[in-house]
Formats: structure tokens, sequence, C-alpha cells
């Protein structure tokens, strides 16, 4: 017993003077949780204001720090960046990937390098992106047909907008696309489910209020919906590729392959002795829907929104978009390369709507950030809304000015802190390409044709700008507007 009491007390001294980073005054057993509120960014965003950039909440019994400013988030992303590579344990949304068996949520690791080398060489290459123009045009054709066939009536934006991005990735997905409830239904679900706070997974002896709740269950549910609409949709493709395969050489149509095709080919042959199950091909497509999907429209229905907010900015768009436009029926995907001060708009919307509001990891060993002591398994969140609000790095953070990204070099990425709308580092998006090119064509071509206003005559300054919760920080309200043709 003697012997041991040097190195119990030693481990406690060390414990108390630990530099612990400053945290909110906490309940028992529930923590901080109270304090979160519905949107967790902006609730985060004022206690930073009163804790500082760098502090510690307790989620139950999970200890999690907060980074709010730069300075901090360099240190996490790439001063220390192998210490906080792991996603950690994140509940309802590793039941409902296979069990962190995509990309989004696989433990760092040589299968996970490898999953991503695959995903950025195979499937979001700028080549295999340009591959899918013709899909992007026809979507895009088809939703201005739409708001030209409901000219002077109100047409729902964010209806559109989630029409023409669900079409584009359905398309280059499967080859087709799925437009039924159903299918839409899930993906609702899905969205939802993923941002409910589970008791469970913060206060593990709760486990039991999830399922009165009924949570477990609605959980299970679309997990099993998913995976058997995937399922169905992948044996299909087996057999129509088996049968095809008779006659058709597909080396012909390399640039025409879908992404469950290519998916299916490397699990197949396999890459470097890396070899991915059927699990894994399910995960990646669910990230497909879950990343690229919900971000673009996203962005798509809060730039209109700003523009609607911003007649000033509305009409410098427009004239930049008809001095390259020029009379011509639609604005190519080329012709968007050459819109400066669009590229500058959605940059903007999403410094200030940022899609995905936090950035999640976990550290795996102990570690300093900003000369706090922080232990190991401690979850991480960076909070990107506040970094795009931070008046130490923006002027009016508050106001819609794009002009601030003109002949700036910040990108999206995630090499410049202050603003990682597609994360960064190692753990990076892969799909920023993908995103941006049909984020600029769909806003270019609505904004060169048709003359945008609020219904009822209502003032565009006065457009409610609430946001919801789900998987991204949407408008809680569907963006309603009446369109009308240009003239030229």
């Amino acid at each position: 017993m003697l012997i041991l009491f040097p190195i119990i007390y030693h481990s406690s001294y060390a414990k108390r003077h630990k530099n612990i980073p400053p945290s909110p005054w906490k309940l028992p057993i529930i923590g901080n949780i109270h304090q979160l509120g519905t949107s967790y960014h902006r609730s985060l965003w004022q206690l930073a204001k009163k804790h500082g950039p760098v502090m510690l909440l307790h989620l139950g019994s999970t200890p999690v720090l907060i980074a709010s400013s730069v300075y901090a988030t360099r240190e996490i992303m790439k001063t220390h960046e192998f210490a906080f590579l792991d996603r950690g344990e994140v509940g309802i949304l590793k039941k409902l990937t296979y069990n962190g068996k995509d990309l989004a949520l696989a433990d760092y690791g040589e299968s996970w390098r490898q999953l991503k080398s695959l995903v950025v060489v195979h499937l979001l290459s700028n080549k295999r992106v340009q591959s899918f123009q013709r899909v992007r045009d026809e979507e895009i054709a088809l939703m201005m047909d739409t708001i030209r066939e409901t000219c002077g009536t109100v047409v729902d934006f964010t209806e559109l907008f989630l029409s023409v991005v669900n079409g584009v990735l359905c398309r280059v997905t499967f080859g087709t696309k799925y437009r039924d409830e159903s299918f839409l239904g899930m993906v609702e679900e899905f969205k939802k489910l993923v941002v409910i706070l589970s008791a469970g997974q913060y206060i593990p002896w709760l486990t039991w209020f999830d399922r009165l709740r009924g949570l477990n269950v609605r959980t299970e549910k679309v997990a099993k919906n998913f995976d058997d609409f995937l399922e169905g949709v992948i044996e299909e493709r087996l057999r129509r590729n088996k049968d095809e395969s008779t006659f058709v050489d597909y080396n012909m149509f390399e640039q025409e392959k879908y992404f469950i095709d290519i998916l299916l080919e490397q699990q197949k042959e396999g890459v470097n002795n890396f070899q991915i199950d059927r699990d894994t091909i399910k995960g990646v497509i669910l990230d497909m829907f879950a990343g690229a999907a919900d971000t673009s429209f996203t962005a798509l229905e809060w730039a209109l929104s700003e523009l609607i907010r911003n007649p000033r900015v509305m009409k410098k768009l427009q004239q930049e978009v008809d001095s390259i436009g020029q009379s011509k029926p639609e604005i190519s995907e080329e012709d968007a390369g050459k819109l400066y001060y669009l590229k500058a708009v959605i940059k903007e919307t999403m410094r200030l709507h940022a899609p995905a509001s936090l950035v999640i990891r976990a550290s795996l060993q102990d570690v300093k950030v900003m000369g706090y002591d922080i232990e190991a398994k401690t979850r991480v969140f960076i909070n990107l809304y506040a970094l795009g609000q931070d008046p130490a790095v923006w002027d009016e953070p508050e106001k819609f000015i794009p002009e601030r990204f003109m002949d700036c070099p910040i990108d999206y990425k995630g090499n410049n802190y202050e603003y990682m709308r597609f994360k960064g580092g190692r753990r990076g998006c892969p799909g920023i390409h993908f995103a941006n090119t049909l984020m600029e064509v769909v806003l270019a071509n609505v904004i060169y044709k048709f003359d945008l206003v609020l219904p009822n005559g209502e003032r565009g300054e006065d457009l409610e700008m609430s946001e919801g919760n789900a998987l991204t920080v949407h408008r809680k309200n569907h963006l309603l507007l009446v369109a009308s043709p240009r003239a030229f």
C-alpha cells in the first residue's frame, strides 16, 4: 500500500494541475446539454463569446472541446492534425452508415486512406466530374422549363433546387432517377435523424430513454429501408452489367460509367490489396446523398435568398452574367467558370450560412491546444459558423458583401482556417469540384433568365431567414418566389 501511495498521489497531483480550458457552469448528470439550444452552432458561438475561443463542455459524461477561432482551428487541423483524425463515436449517424464503413465516418487508418484514394481518383476526379456535364445540362434544362411554365405564379425554389440536385446525383450514381415518395422520404428522414441528440450517446445509463421515445426504432427502420433499397439497386446493376457484358465493351464507354458501376468494379478487382465490401459501397453512396446533395441544395437556397434580400448584389451579378451570356440560350459550364462575382456570391453565402456548421473530430491522444491540456478521447467540435462570424477576421461579418472575396486568395481547399466550408486537411471533402460546378451553373442560369420577387408585393429585405435543423443548416421555411422572364 505504501508503495502505491506515491503513484496515486502523483496521478492526482498531475490531474489537479493540468491546464484545463474554461468551461461554462454545468448541471449534474446532463452537464451542458441544456445550453445547446435548437441551433447548436449559434448556441456554441454565444457561449464562446463569454468563455473564450477554446472551451470545454460536458455533454453528459462526454468531454467536448469547442474551437471557435482561427488559431485554435489551425492547431487542431494542422499543427496536431494526426492527433485529431478520428471522428469519434457519433451515435445515430454511425448506425445509419454501416458502423462507419463509409468515407465520412470511418476511423483514420490504411483502409480509410485507400477508400479515400478510390473515391478521389475514380469517382470525384475533375475528369470524372466533367464527364457528367450532359447529365447536369439535362437536369438544369428541366428545372428551367419548370420555372418558365410557372412564370407569374408562386414557385417553390427550395423544391426546385432539391429536385435538380437529387436528379443529377441519382443519375451519376445509379444511372437513373428515383423520384418516388418512398425514396425521397427515406432521404428526408435520414437528414432529420442525424441531428437528434441521443441521450444514450452522452449519458449511457439513459439509453432506455432513447428506446422510450422511439429513437432506436426510427433509426433501425431508416437504416433497414435504405439498406433494402441499396441492395435492390446493386443487384439490379449486377444483373444488367452481366447481361450487357456479353456484347458491350465498357472500355469504349469509360467516361459514361456510373458511380455504382465503378464501385462494383473496384470491389471485384481490388486496388493495392485493398478490397471493399458491399457495406462500404452502400456507405459511400449514402455519403454522396448526405454530403454532396445536401450541401449543394442548401447553398443554392441560401444564395438565392441573400440575392433577394440584397438587390444591389443581384443587379451586379445579373450584369456580370449578361456580359458573359451575351443573349445565348443558356449559361454553359465554361461560361460559369468566367463568372468571378458569381463565385464570390457563393463564397459569401457559405461564409454566412455554412451548410455543415460543425466539424466533428476526436482526440486520439493527450495533446495541447492553445496551451490547454486536452485528454485522449475528447470529442472536438470546430464551429465553422463562429469562424465566419468572427469580427477579428471579417469586417462587418453580419452583412452580405461578396466583394470581400473578389481578388482574394481564400478558397475551399481547407488551407484558410477562417473559411473551411468543405472541412480541410486529410479529412477534407473530396466532392468540392462536383458541388461547386453544379452550384455555379444552376444559379447562373436562374439569374440569367429570370427576374425574381417575393409574392404579394413583399419587400426583399423582409424575407424571413430562420434556420432549420437537419443534416445541414437549411432554411426553416421554403423559399417561395415569383419568376418573370428577363428582357434582353
